[in-house]
């Protein structure tokens, strides 16, 4: 197969009541973990990389890794720009070879929202590369993305309609109470407003945040019309946690292929886990 947009394995996943789970990825190590464990469950799957990471890892060898997975395994694999807010970078990317991308224009006013996602709309699209806006405001922090609670707003359905109308959208990421990095206390999530969003418009819905969230609200977030969740936090923690504990017992360890491994492991777990909470397995 070949690297892919997102479109067809959204649509599917809105059609058959799923959702592809979209994992952030940091380096060779993280991004293995993940198709291979969507390989052996037989899952779609999205490797998502924020600014940072893209800029940490290089655009061209993530776009290289994605082109060997799409060709060893027959699994749709999408790679994904996740929370660009830098239009030149998305364009920049795509011409690398991605396929989908979100341009987050959450903190500005609407019609100043509305006219940078038409921009990248215009572009994406002449590449057959998907494009996934947020409306609303979630809270955190997710790498270099800081949002202070009292900034984060709920996204609006009426404005939700009215935005994918306007700009052309492929996917809405949607505001109910979902959190980048780790929750103060349990989350609550709106889902009579998640209701009324799938109402009012037809495209895929998007929950990010979806790291620290109770496995039930996940999915019922999936039954009333979450097409992709992105899972960044949980994976981070047990994959670091891993690499401290060898440490701790080999602390003369220097061969990255031995304290690398109880990291995978490690993460490995949770990817198998949200394929699972997601319901994505042997979708294909």
């Amino acid at each position: 197969m070949k690297i892919l947009s997102t479109r067809q394995m959204l649509l599917n996943a809105q059609k058959d009541g799923y959702a592809v789970p979209a994992f952030n990825i940091h380096n060779l190590e993280t991004f293995q973990v993940v198709v291979d464990t969507a390989k052996e469950m037989r899952s779609p799957v999205i490797i998502a990389g924020t600014p940072s990471t893209i800029e940490y890892a290089g655009g061209e060898y993530i776009n290289a890794m994605a082109e060997v997975a799409a060709n060893k395994y027959d699994i749709p694999i999408a790679i994904h720009l996740d929370h660009f807010e830098d239009v030149e970078a998305i364009k920049k990317n795509i011409d690398i070879g991605f396929r989908s991308c979100m341009i987050d224009g959450s903190k500005l006013e609407f019609e100043k929202n509305i006219d940078i996602v038409k921009s990248v709309v215009e572009y994406a699209h002449k590449f057959d590369a998907t494009v996934e806006a947020e409306l609303g405001k979630l809270g955190g922090q997710e790498d270099d993305l800081v949002v202070d609670e009292k900034d984060a707003m709920y996204t609006n359905p009426n404005d939700a309609a009215e935005f994918i109308r306007r700009t052309g959208i492929d996917s809405l990421a949607v505001a109910i109470g979902t959190a980048h990095g780790l929750y103060k206390g349990e989350p609550k999530l709106d889902f009579e407003r998640l209701k009324e969003i799938r109402e009012k418009v037809d495209i895929p819905l998007v929950l990010h945040g979806a790291s620290d969230v109770p496995d039930d609200l996940v999915m019922k977030a999936i039954s009333l019309g979450i097409c992709k969740v992105n899972v960044a936090t949980d994976l981070k923690i047990p994959f670091s946690d891993a690499l401290k504990e060898y440490f701790n017992e080999h602390p003369d360890a220097n061969d990255p292929r031995k304290y690398m491994t109880p990291g995978k492991e490690a993460m490995r777990e949770i990817v198998k886990h949200k394929i699972s909470v997601c319901g994505s397995a042997n979708r294909y």
